[in-house]
């Protein structure tokens, strides 16, 4: 074959590879919709995309926005199908071994981003948690008990698999070819300098125990105290809402709910009222920088890694009044998902730095490699092997951005005992005001969720009791 026909082919292939690797967050679309207000944009195109991409690594996060903007736009059937679907892939992976960092084919030509997306703990745990809620609008009481028990167990234990998950990493790394290397740009005192942008948005103002969400253990709670069929359903109810509590001290109404399942363990009758769940804003999604390695490699043009960096969405109602009866209830903070991010985040990071180590060093090495056997044939073809690697080394430096754009900023709530009238009034600090008519029972719920500061409010009711 003629050199430059070689020479051409070698630059096609890297122009290729530079242009074929894109983010999660480039490529999705359904978070512009959804930023925007246009609830059912966004679910037509995570329909789209969950439908095109079923049968992929990316199914589960795909399913996953699917399920959320379903809800948003009041489908809440077809938003627990898209759910069940992203709960079964998740279950499969959780059945079959998982990716080894020893696959040195995989850690050589592909990054975390190519790997499949299992879902994260929150990911399982929010899943849940919004199939129950779904139930309840649809007033299938019963089937929202065992969602809210697998939410519930599911932080229980995440925090053993994370363990898990570290450990083996580790090992698989310390045992692969390149260990040694990875191990020292581990520890090397340049990487967590050159970390700081990573890692240094991962503590927030409320940083809540290792996969807790206090929006579950409440929902937890709010629900075994309206459905007990015994006292040891009560007993599980007081136990939530006093944890719930230690997560979101200054929250006036965790107390009163306290009060109340203490007042149904002593037989006493619980009172009508009402509650307005409020999910607020966006979450945080994952952004990537670029970082150069302290690894020495010669004659290796580009040796880099790419990490994920969370981008905090600030566009959001901090608060909801409820007018009734004459007076007024603010909506208060139960959960922050900013702080929930962050800390799986953060608690990720050990493993993806060693994975991203893992990949970066067996590509530089196979640089190494290509580079020094090209510049033994030819000078120019060493010259053009050097490039060539320098591209596809940039092209497949991306990180994985793969995070569910479509929860919320913060959950939050509110309590008030049930106005005779049953009407009242929602309004945000910027002046949007909806009317509601509480529907009939004992414990009803208005859901109301905001995507941003100028959409309109979607409103949903469920009855506990």
């Amino acid at each position: 074959m003629n050199l430059w026909f070689k020479h051409l082919l070698l630059l096609a292939a890297t122009t290729w590879l530079a242009t074929g690797c894109a983010t999660y967050q480039e490529k999705n679309r359904v978070i512009a919709h959804w930023q925007n207000g246009d609830i059912g944009g966004a679910a037509t195109e995570a329909a789209k995309q969950a439908d095109s991409h079923a049968k992929g690594k990316d199914a589960i996060i795909w399913r996953l926005e699917q399920g959320a903007t379903l809800r948003g736009n009041g489908q809440f059937a077809a938003s627990n199908q898209a759910f069940d679907e992203a709960q079964a892939a998740m279950e499969e992976y959780a059945r079959s071994a998982r990716i080894s960092l020893s696959d040195e084919g995989l850690a050589l030509f592909s990054n975390q981003a190519n790997f499949p997306y299992e879902g994260r703990a929150y990911d399982g745990i929010m899943l849940n948690s919004y199939k129950a809620l779904n139930y309840l609008a649809l007033g299938e009481i019963d089937h929202a008990r065992p969602e809210i028990i697998r939410a519930y167990q599911r932080q229980q234990d995440a925090v053993a698999e994370n363990q898990k998950r570290i450990e083996a990493t580790q090992q698989a790394a310390a045992k692969a070819k390149d260990g040694p290397v990875i191990s020292r740009s581990r520890d090397n005192p340049g990487m967590a300098a050159a970390l700081n942008p990573v890692t240094g948005n991962l503590n927030t103002p409320r940083a809540y125990a290792d996969y807790v969400n206090p929006f579950t253990v409440f929902l937890d709670g709010l629900y075994f105290m309206a459905e007990a069929a015994d006292s040891s359903d009560l007993q599980r109810a007081q136990k939530s809402l006093q944890r719930a509590s230690q997560f979101a001290p200054d929250n006036s109404y965790l107390k009163q709910d306290l009060a109340v399942a203490g007042d149904l363990l002593n037989g006493r009758p619980i009172a009508p009222a009402t509650y307005v769940i409020f999910e607020t804003g966006c979450a945080p999604i994952r952004s990537q920088v670029r970082i150069d390695l302290p690894i020495i490699f010669s004659k290796v043009s580009y040796i880099g890694a790419a990490f994920p960096v969370l981008v905090y969405q600030d566009n959001f109602l901090p608060q909801l009044t409820v007018n009734h009866a004459g007076t007024a209830a603010r909506t208060e903070i139960i959960a922050s998902m900013d702080g929930i991010v962050a800390q799986d985040l953060k608690n990720e990071m050990p493993l993806i730095i060693t994975r991203t180590l893992a990949a970066t060093v067996a590509k530089a090495a196979a640089a190494y490699a290509i580079n020094e056997q090209a510049r033994r044939q030819d000078d120019v073809v060493g010259l053009l092997a050097q490039l060539g690697t320098a591209i596809y080394q940039l092209a497949v430096n991306i990180a994985d951005t793969r995070t569910w754009t479509t929860l919320p900023k913060e959950f939050q709530y509110c309590r008030f005992a049930t106005p005779a009238d049953r009407k009242l009034e929602l309004a945000t600090p910027n002046g949007i005001k909806t009317a509601v008519t509480i529907a009939p029972g004992t414990l009803n719920v208005i859901y109301v969720k905001s995507v941003n500061n100028n959409s309109p409010l979607l409103v949903s009711q469920m009855r506990l009791k």
